[in-house]
């Protein structure tokens, strides 16, 4: 990083007149509000400020994360290249001793008019006043203690006025605070990139464990939508092939949101395919991950899981069902121009009570038949007065009965999207259609 020239129109050619002073410092703080990066805020600074009372010698130290009497030189005109102070610490100088130390350490704006009666020979960082006669030293208070200082030198004696040193240690001060948020927001900016990064994994490896194709299931025509709040989260569907061409349907719905309910989802989708033996009937899964949740996993937390699990039989026509808190599935009778509510058989949420008793229920399906699936995302869509979207409104979709099962989650996501004016989703959203051939 070179170091800046200074400004071509320095302070003493500005004279007495106060407006071109004024409009000087406006140009120098314009200038330093459009920096995002503090090392380059700090250099523009430096090249204003030395117009206004120009030195001969500029140093700036810290001692921030050191032990007494050791500190750092953190940034010198001397240098060509300057490392980046933040990001690059153990590339730069360190003393344990010598005036800049003991000024540093002092914690106290100083000056000193004549440097030969204090600098000693042996001052390990002679190189830094080499040619210099003055100084003025002006601490950077962090939390009380003066953690950084700017030190400025003239090369003649008395090169500064005393008069002067109030002023410049608050304006000094005041700079340092500004560089030290903007040094905040950067390293918020790099946490939340981090943080960001490590989500998308989280979201991929949540992603591969949903069915990577559709099953060709008997009898039926199936469409399915997932879509995340986040990055990750926390709803979850599946199928399971069963024996005698019979098919599960799961989907579940964790509570809360991102990561957390994205782990909790990656346990049920373990626990669920570790269900010993064949999952039928459909409370024997709901009671296996019911069981192994509330006993390893979301006792005492506050975690649950809302979930509907119902097995079809392509050769009967027939859909058992057991829920767990779950929004009920919805069958639209077509030939009948009605909806039907399957909300026979609901349990607690799952991970609550590992002794919950789940019950079960079977209803006859038709040729023609739609069956919804879906996880309250959708149902608690807001609109932006705070109405929610609603089963009527979903009911009221679903009853084209004409269209695909895909033209049917397409229409319901258009008009989901239309209701909340096209807000990104606040909860995942979760819709499996299977059409009843």
């Amino acid at each position: 990083m070179e170091v800046q020239k200074r400004p071509t129109q320095p302070w003493e050619t500005l004279g007495g007149n106060w407006s071109d002073r004024l409009d000087y410092i406006v140009r120098m703080m314009r200038d330093v509000s459009r920096q995002t990066d503090p090392s380059r805020m700090m250099e523009i600074y430096a090249n204003y400020a030395s117009a206004i009372a120009p030195t001969d010698r500029f140093i700036a130290l810290s001692r921030r994360d050191l032990p007494s009497p050791f500190y750092r030189i953190t940034r010198s005109d001397l240098w060509k290249h300057a490392p980046d102070p933040w990001k690059h610490k153990d590339a730069l100088p360190m003393f344990d001793r010598g005036l800049l130390g003991e000024l540093l350490w002092g914690d106290l704006p100083v000056q000193i008019d004549d440097l030969a009666t204090v600098l000693k020979s042996d001052d390990p960082a002679a190189e830094y006043f080499a040619g210099m006669r003055s100084l003025t030293a002006i601490p950077h208070y962090d939390n009380g203690d003066g953690l950084n200082m700017v030190v400025v030198m003239r090369k003649e004696v008395n090169g500064f006025d005393r008069e002067q040193l109030a002023d410049s240690t608050w304006t000094s001060n005041l700079f340092g605070r500004a560089t030290k948020n903007l040094v905040l927001s950067r390293q918020l900016q790099e946490a939340y990139a981090a943080v960001d990064k490590e989500m998308q994994v989280v979201a991929d490896i949540q992603r591969s464990l949903l069915p990577s194709a559709l099953p060709e299931i008997p009898g039926l025509e199936i469409a399915t939508h997932y879509q995340t709040s986040r990055r990750a989260g926390g709803d979850y569907f599946d199928f399971f092939p069963l024996a005698d061409g019979r098919w599960g349907i799961f989907i579940a719905d964790v509570s809360g949101h991102g990561t957390p309910a994205a782990v909790i989802m990656a346990v049920t989708h373990t626990i669920a395919h570790t269900c010993p033996d064949d999952p039928f009937p459909p409370a024997k899964l709901l009671h296996f991950v019911n069981r192994q949740l509330a006993n390893r996993y979301t006792s005492g937390n506050g975690t649950f899981v809302t979930a509907c699990y119902a097995i079809y039989d392509p050769v009967a026509r027939t859909l058992e069902y057991s829920g767990a808190g779950h929004p009920p599935t919805m069958v639209i009778r077509c030939s009948e121009g009605r909806v039907e509510t399957l909300d026979h058989a609901q349990g607690l949420p799952l991970g609550i009570d590992p002794d919950e008793v789940y019950p079960e229920a079977t209803v006859q399906l038709m040729a023609g038949d739609i069956v919804v699936f879906y996880t309250d995302g959708i149902t608690e869509a807001r609109h932006p007065t705070g109405e929610m979207f609603g089963t009527t409104r979903l009911q009221q979709l679903l009853t084209a009965c004409a269209f695909r099962a895909d033209a049917l989650i397409r229409t319901t996501l258009a008009e989901v999207d239309a209701f909340t004016a096209q807000a990104p989703p606040s909860d995942d959203r979760t819709l499996v259609i299977a059409k009843v051939k």
